[in-house]
């Protein structure tokens, strides 16, 4: 027991005379002032990145656009090798969701389908689709609706 003893007795003067220990020159943290000037720079920077992200939803829909008629594109292509051809502008886009039923009936239609959903732009407007069975045209009229128009009011269009 005297041993134990001793030993305790050997740590507790270390346990009284802890030393607090000064940072080097380098070592400092930050001050509150200076967390808080980050802090303000992050919030301005992530205010205008918002803003100008924000500002050009239309734009995002026009590249949304863009990307769903080359998915559209490869789904169309994807068709004519199960098929022999594309779907005729009378079947539309549907054909690509359901299979059809009128001439020409595809023979060998993908279980499930080729799109998951009918097609429609990033407006919630269908795609326009002309095709003869040998090429076909994929058209979104844009923002507005309507043919022809500059910037997110342009046409998109899409061949194959």
């Amino acid at each position: 027991m005297r041993i134990v003893l001793k030993q305790f007795s050997d740590i507790a003067p270390l346990a009284r005379t802890s030393k607090r220990r000064t940072a080097r020159p380098g070592e400092e943290g930050f001050t509150l002032l200076e967390m808080m000037i980050v802090l303000v720079i992050i919030a301005v920077i992530a205010g205008l990145v918002t803003v100008n992200v924000m500002g050009r939803p239309d734009e995002a829909r026009a590249t949304t656009t863009k990307s769903n008629i080359t998915s559209i594109n490869a789904a169309l292509k994807m068709y004519r090798l199960d098929n022999g051809n594309y779907p005729t502008s009378e079947q539309g886009l549907k054909a690509l969701v359901e299979k059809p039923t009128a001439a020409p009936v595809p023979g060998s239609w993908a279980t499930g389908g080729y799109l998951s959903a009918p097609a429609l732009d990033a407006w919630q407007k269908p795609y326009e689709y002309q095709s003869d069975g040998a090429s076909f045209t994929i058209r979104s009229l844009g923002r507005d609706g309507k043919p022809g128009g500059e910037g997110v009011d342009a046409d998109i269009d899409g061949k194959g």
